[in-house]
């Protein structure tokens, strides 16, 4: 506003002699506009001061009050001090807007680097922190990212690059001591864009080589192929430990194999003696038990060989299953009464079908005894047999204490125990469903099985007839 005062003092005593000088005003005008601080307002005071400006020296002159024509005449620059104020308004407030966006954004931008950079610090603490070696590589097989760990692996399989490649790495297979074609190593398969988990390969030599479970993950970028994610897990103790325990299971089955043949051979010899028959009745039914049991020992020790090895071999012919049914009953029946546990028969008169008597009589047997045994409170226990489209059913039903959905996931494995039986200190080892299923599996059949957490369990067996 002062300025508008030396404007138009300029202008008062210079306007006879330079031309223009009311454009001066276009300063403070530009200045007011461009503030932004009202802008109307601006408007307004750049129209009026103007106005005044160019009226002041015409109510100043001799000649006294100036006509309407001579106020007229000077107006149209007020008007174009006005629109100029208008226009440099807009500007200005489309600059601040684009200034307060630029700001927003550079503030944006900012605080993404930061979140950019915690994650990344996040993601190499976690690289670095994990007892895992990981690895990713893009579609050309460049390694891009790898861990401390990894890069340990790397160490002890010889290899100085990213890629598992070359013929002098130390890179074996499940026997310790067979190369891995290159083609079947971990990054090479990841490289043609396989997914896989839980692939086993033992990299190093002599006490310095390790077992690795390998996992990857190929990574696609709009349906394109964009490189693979490995993770490579030391699983050396582990390995070493399931192996001992096979080793072990098989090393007692062999020791006590030779103890109960002998006790067998003996026990064969007395009950085949002519002078046997003039025993008396109860001496020869406990010889005829130690007997059968030592049979059945005998064929628990053949199981735990069988399941160390991983091999079932089957003697099949033509079997009454019905006849099986009802021995298999029979044999329960003492154990099922001493606890109290009702047994129940649904089966057919006669079933045959062929297959190995005395294996499917295993099935029976451990079927009905892990029924009975997990029914500690009494209860109900029936068997069902019959033919179902060419198929050879069994199926055991009982009331006991059943198993939780955990507890089903793991029913099939090996030396496995609910927590259920363990509380109730049910004896046991683990094995009885697992030989079972190795046994129904090598008749061509399945096992299957509902249970109810204290409601009860039921086994159902198909084996083709």
């Amino acid at each position: 506003m002062l300025d508008f005062a030396v404007v138009g003092g300029l202008y008062y005593e210079g306007r006879n002699s330079i031309t223009g000088l009311s454009f001066l005003a276009v300063f403070p005008v530009f200045w007011m506009a461009w503030s932004g601080a009202a802008p109307r307002l601006a408007w307004i005071l750049g129209y009026t001061c103007t106005t005044l400006l160019l009226w002041t020296p015409l109510f100043m002159q001799a000649g006294g009050v100036p006509t309407l024509t001579e106020l007229a005449a000077p107006l149209v620059i007020p008007f174009v001090m006005l629109g100029i104020g208008i226009v440099i308004s807009t500007m200005e407030a489309d600059t601040t807007a684009q200034q307060k966006r630029l700001a927003a954004t550079e503030s944006e931008l900012q605080a993404s680097l930061q979140e950019t950079r915690r994650r990344s610090q996040l993601l190499d603490a976690v690289l670095e922190t994990v007892d895992v070696g990981v690895m990713a590589v893009d579609a050309a097989g460049r390694t891009i990212l790898m861990n401390s760990r990894q890069r340990s692996n790397h160490a002890l399989a010889g290899l100085t690059n990213g890629m598992d490649t070359g013929s002098d790495a130390l890179i074996y297979g499940l026997d310790q001591l067979t190369p891995l074609p290159e083609a079947q190593r971990p990054s090479q398969r990841a490289m043609r864009e396989e997914s896989f988990s839980d692939v086993i390969v033992w990299v190093g030599t002599g006490d310095r080589q390790r077992a690795l479970a390998v996992c990857a993950r190929a990574v696609r970028e709009n349906g394109t192929f964009a490189g693979s994610v490995l993770a490579y897990s030391d699983v050396t103790e582990m390995v070493n430990a399931l192996n001992a325990r096979e080793d072990f299971v098989s090393s007692v089955s062999h020791e006590l194999r030779t103890p109960l043949t002998s006790i067998m051979g003996y026990l064969d010899l007395v009950l085949d003696d002519e002078e046997t028959a003039d025993l008396p009745a109860h001496l020869l039914s406990a010889l005829q038990v130690a007997q059968r049991n030592a049979e059945r020992l005998l064929l628990l020790v053949a199981d735990l060989l069988t399941t160390a090895s991983g091999t079932m071999h089957l003697q099949r012919s033509e079997t009454d299953v019905a006849e099986l049914v009802r021995v298999a009953l029979e044999s329960a029946r003492p154990r099922a009464t001493a606890i109290g546990v009702d047994l129940g028969c649904d089966c057919e008169d006669e079933l045959h079908a062929l297959v190995d008597p005395a294996r499917i009589g295993q099935v029976l047997d451990n079927l009905l005894s892990n029924a009975i045994k997990y029914s500690p409170d009494g209860g109900k226990v029936t068997v069902r047999s019959r033919m179902e489209d060419g198929n050879l059913v069994l199926e055991v039903e009982d009331t006991g204490i059943g198993m939780s959905e955990a507890d089903q996931r793991e029913v099939f494995t090996k030396f496995f125990r609910t927590g259920q039986v363990k509380k109730a200190a049910i004896p046991g080892v683990g094995l009885g469903l697992v030989i079972t299923k190795s046994i129904v599996e090598a008749h061509g059949g399945r096992i299957s099985f509902s249970s109810t957490l204290g409601a009860g369990s039921t086994f159902r067996v198909e084996v083709p007839a």
